[in-house]
């Protein structure tokens, strides 16, 4: 199998190129100049492995929710590149992605991904990690702090920038397990999750692989 990843949700801009069962990532923290450094990332991971893009089975990408410009530009640049290579197209959740790498550094399969959205905000969904791809128990939400609420009867690790925010470490501090507030997501684990949707026939046309932005407010309708 092999699928060309990228992500731009948040400050971390990265690809990642699977080849079976082995990921080649390129991941830099540089807060702006995505649109400048993403496809530069994915051209070195082709070029590196001798292939194009027409030698992928599929492109993935990091489908929010997240930065809205960030959003914007991975999905143009995961939709030019599937649509020219006529390719399918798979969008996985930024939450998920952070799932997956918490729940692999901490060896913790229940895993509350809170993900700092900004104007006193998170992005957060719980997950259970111990399949083969995260799998959600919540709906991906936005919402103030003090309203993120995980499902009872579990200890939850803490994983995302949310949870440097005070208002919400403190409050979930007696339910967590530990928690990561450096983490973000990373192409590497949006391809793996990718792998698995693809296997499962959720590739879908260039056109329909939309970024999820969960506050509306940031569409402007015409």
């Amino acid at each position: 199998m092999r699928i060309l990843a990228i992500d731009a949700a948040t400050e971390a801009c990265s690809a990642a190129l699977l080849l079976d069962a082995e990921v080649a990532e390129r991941y830099e923290v540089i807060g702006r100049g995505h649109a400048d450094r993403l496809l530069p990332m994915a051209d070195e991971l082709l070029r590196d492995a001798g292939l194009s893009a027409r030698d992928l089975d599929a492109i993935a990408f990091g489908r929010g929710p997240g930065g809205f410009t960030g959003l914007r530009i991975a999905a143009g640049i995961a939709q030019g590149l599937a649509a020219g290579s006529e390719r399918p197209i798979l969008p996985v959740s930024n939450l998920a992605a952070v799932a997956a790498l918490a729940a692999r550094l901490s060896k913790q399969a229940q895993v509350l991904v809170c993900m700092d959205a900004r104007m006193g905000q998170v992005y957060w969904a719980a997950f259970d990690c111990r399949g083969a791809a995260p799998l959600a128990l919540t709906d991906e939400m936005l919402s103030d702090p003090a309203q993120v609420l995980p499902p009872s009867g579990e200890r939850w690790f803490g994983a995302g920038h949310g949870f440097a925010l005070a208002a919400i470490a403190g409050p979930l501090a007696p339910r967590l397990a530990g928690q990561d507030s450096s983490l973000l997501p990373r192409a590497a684990d949006i391809a793996r999750i990718a792998a698995i949707d693809f296997a499962a026939g959720k590739g879908t046309a260039a056109a329909r692989g939309l970024p999820v932005y969960l506050r509306d407010d940031v569409v402007h309708r015409r």
